[in-house]
């Protein structure tokens, strides 16, 4: 597996919460990072075939007339699918956009071999005093400079990017370990909040 500081940092604008229910993508946005430095983003456009809600439009900034010129969801995950290749992925609310990861990437025959860490969950188990959980809040729990605006994909993934970078120093900070592995990073997002100070200090 590869360290945890070479993924792909996701996020995607939606038309919805569910894909379950019919939604589908509006946009995806990643930065790639290799050995902790950002060597390629990708955000696109897609057109859903359908308009989307004004609260969408409102919540997000992507008009029905963005997207009446954006390409087929189908071209754009193609697309993106190739920029994914082997490398493991990470989300802030990881399960909403792997859902939609999934979904787009089936309707196409497309997958993907990396496995997905929720920079949410390792957050709340490596910043537990942190006010709430929310990617903004986090960013400034973390000192990390704001200078654009939240809920388009590509900034989302930017922002996500830097708090994971923060998040993996301060790992650094608690242990012997410069560069963690992605498998420790998954594991500790997965473990109770209180048996993570007592885990790291064995690491």
């Amino acid at each position: 597996m590869f360290n945890a500081d070479t993924v792909v940092i996701l996020d995607f604008e939606t038309t919805g919460l569910s894909p379950d229910g019919g939604d589908r993508a509006i946009e995806i946005g990643a930065v790639k990072l290799e050995n902790g430095q950002v060597t390629g983003r990708f955000q696109e456009l897609m057109n859903p075939g359908r308009r989307v809600s004004g609260f969408i439009e409102s919540y997000t900034g992507i008009s029905n007339a963005m997207l009446a010129g954006a390409a087929e969801n189908a071209e754009v995950m193609a697309r993106f699918a190739d920029f994914i290749g082997d490398f493991n992925l990470v989300a802030h609310n990881a399960s909403f956009d792997k859902r939609f990861l999934d979904a787009e990437l089936g309707l196409i025959g497309r997958q993907y071999p990396g496995q997905f860490v929720c920079s949410m969950l390792l957050a709340r188990r490596l910043f537990q005093a942190a006010p709430d959980y929310k990617l903004g809040t986090l960013v400034r729990y973390a000192n990390i400079p704001v200078d654009g605006v939240f809920h388009r994909a590509l900034y989302d993934s930017e922002m996500t990017a830097k708090l994971w970078l923060a998040m993996l120093a301060e790992l650094a900070s608690r242990c012997a370990l410069d560069v963690p592995g992605f498998e420790l990073l998954y594991r500790i997002s997965k473990m109770p909040k209180k048996a993570v100070p007592g885990f790291i200090a064995g690491l």
